[in-house]
């Protein structure tokens, strides 16, 4: 079976600040210190929170829902010694939408942590991913 193979590139634009992205796509900065654009452990959290939520978009499509909101709050916590790595990572979603219940918006969250967010499946087993929801 094929494999797919991504790229990207990254580089020091200073202090520690980087630029990268993938060859000829846009480009987004991180930077060490999280003063001038996210951190990369901020980055991270982020990563996840779109992975989930670019999957809850689409398998709501599938269930004819039409979204109007989708919020994702992430939070993440580490441990106190180095590798400073997450231990659990919790995300609260928060959606609006016609033809929306509580059962079709936990399905879609249930999918993609437990199937299709790649980002999350890419990270150390072991962490604990938890989730809040709110259907307004």
């Amino acid at each position: 079976m094929p494999r797919e193979t991504k790229h990207a590139t990254l580089v020091w634009t200073g202090e520690s600040r980087f630029e990268g992205g993938a060859p000829g796509g846009p480009v987004a900065m991180v930077d060490g210190k999280g003063t001038a654009a996210p951190s990369p452990v901020v980055a991270l959290l982020i990563a996840a929170a779109g992975c989930s939520g670019a999957d809850i978009v689409l398998i709501m499509e599938k269930m004819r829902v039409e979204l109007a909101e989708l919020t994702i709050a992430i939070s993440g916590v580490r441990r106190e010694e180095e590798p400073r790595r997450f231990l659990s990572m919790h995300l609260d979603y928060r959606m609006r939408g016609a033809g929306l219940d509580e059962a079709k918006a936990r399905r879609a969250i249930d999918l993609s942590i437990e199937k299709y967010c790649s980002v999350m499946h890419s990270l150390a087993p072991d962490i604990e991913i938890t989730y809040d929801l709110a259907v307004v």
